[in-house]
This record gives structure tokens, sequence and C-alpha cells, in this order.
């Protein structure tokens, strides 16, 4: 007789990841906040005792850093959201299972990418 092929996660399992993305919530605010803190230091300083062609390279590269840094924090941003996603999937009971095949998601890929809902071969299909 064929072994039945397991379709959820079991609550301590559930458990693991809940604390794995938990921790990285956590850890990607503290980020965030460290980056919003920088681009209003950044509001907060200006050059204004510079003169000529050199102030305008100083306000040039002021405006590609908080660019760049508002970038981060998007990105900062939507992770944490994937993360808080993720959370309610474990409520609602749709942790781990792939939203393309239905199948459950690696554990392997889960504990590297914890907010994924597909799994790696539903992924590089879509490609």
């Amino acid at each position: 007789m064929a072994k039945k092929e397991k379709t959820k996660y079991t609550a301590k399992e559930l458990v693991e990841f809940e604390k794995l993305i938990l921790e990285k919530r956590d850890n990607a605010q503290k980020e965030l906040d460290f980056i919003k803190e920088s681009l209003e230091r950044k509001n907060l300083s200006g050059t204004d005792s510079t003169q000529g062609a050199l102030k305008t390279l100083e306000d040039g590269a002021d405006t590609m850093e908080k660019e760049s840094l508002s970038q981060l924090a998007g990105r900062q941003q939507t992770f944490i959201s994937n993360l808080e996603k993720a959370l309610i999937r474990i409520k609602n009971g749709t942790y781990g299972i792939c939203k393309d095949s239905g199948k459950l998601i690696d554990k392997k890929r889960l504990r590297a990418v914890p907010h994924a809902t597909q799994s790696i071969e539903a992924k590089l299909k879509r490609g």
C-alpha cells in the first residue's frame, strides 16, 4: 500500500515556522526603523555652508543616497508585509501549501523563504 502524501504541516511544525517568521519580521522592522531614521537625518542635514559646484555634487550624492534608502525601505516594507501574510496563512491553516499545485512546499524552502507561497517547481515553471 502506498504511503499517503502529507497535505498539511503539523501544529508543532507550524509553531516552528511561526517563531522563524516572527524573528525575521522583528529584525526586518528594526532595519526598516533604522533606514527611516537615516532618511530623516538626511532630510535634516543640509549642505548650506558649501559653495557652487561642490554643493551641487553633494546635493546630487545626497539625492542618490535618499533614493537608495527609499527603495531599501520599500523593499523592507514589502518583506514585512509578506511575513505578516505568512502569519495569517499559519492561522488559517493554508501555510506551506503551494498556491499552484496544492502540494506542500518543502521545509528547506520555507526555512530559507518563510513567506513562500509556491514550491520551487511551481516557481520555476512560472519563470
